[in-house]
């Protein structure tokens, strides 16, 4: 089996030991990991704000990057589906189809194609999930809690792997935390007080630190956590995995 890493932009610049431990522990687990070095931005930014023919250089570059992997695995939910639902090629069209299937977010690929059902790492502290709406809604990482349905969450399922790690409940689990991308920059005020909000449930559950499967959301979380002078920290989930 052959996995080609893909490290979003913001991760690369922004969060590179969440990279760093991503591919560490896929190595970890016995995987042959490449990490292509050519690639850049996925395309999401252009194609969410009105211009997807700008990200059509993204999705080409993307192509010729990761053909001929099994599989490509990324630390970023949002960016692994606007790849799965909006890679699109005016080249090869067929190819890009096919790669929209082998593309996996971290905990997606741990959980349902690995099956990963230990793991050897330890981080003894208190820890809080947030569940970003794309993992919800769009990766299925966790159950929705408008859904009378089974609850289930994958990165919590992961995570009772860990030794010492302590989870702590929310009182809402899947509240949106306000970043949405470039609705963070257009509706500025409206993103801040939702994400006001969002870390007040973290604060009052006691947790240490804050893990999510996508650092996006998370930026936006220790933005407003820093403004605060919090003690909360935010850590990448392939952080705890690996620890």
């Amino acid at each position: 089996m052959t996995v080609g890493l893909f490290i979003p932009c913001y991760i690369d610049q922004f969060y590179p030991q969440a990279a760093i431990a991503t591919l560490r522990l896929l190595q970890k687990l016995g995987l042959n990991v490449s990490y292509p070095p050519r690639q850049t931005c996925c395309g999401q930014p252009m194609a969410n704000s009105g211009y997807s023919p700008l990200a059509q250089g993204c999705n080409e570059l993307f192509l010729t990057n990761f053909s001929g992997f099994d599989y490509i695995v990324s630390p970023s939910g949002s960016c692994v589906l606007h790849l799965k639902e909006h890679l699109h090629s005016e080249k090869d069209e067929p190819e890009a189809s096919v790669m929209r299937g082998r593309i996996y977010e971290l905990v997606e690929f741990l959980t349902d194609v690995l099956r990963v059902d230990q793991l050897t790492a330890s981080f003894p502290h208190k820890v809080s999930v947030h569940h970003s709406c794309h993992g919800l809604r769009g990766l299925h990482l966790s159950q929705m809690s408008e859904l009378m349905a089974p609850g289930f969450s994958k990165p919590v399922r992961l995570l009772n792997m860990v030794s010492g790690l302590q989870l702590v409940e929310l009182s809402r689990v899947d509240e949106c935390c306000g970043f949405g991308g470039t609705f963070c920059v257009t509706e500025e005020a409206v993103s801040v007080k939702m994400g006001t909000d969002r870390v007040r449930d973290h604060v009052h559950s006691g947790a240490e630190y804050i893990t999510s499967a996508d650092l996006s959301c998370l930026m936006h979380l220790e933005g407003i956590l820093r403004r605060n002078n919090s003690p909360l920290k935010v850590i990448h989930i392939a952080e705890i995995l690996n620890a």
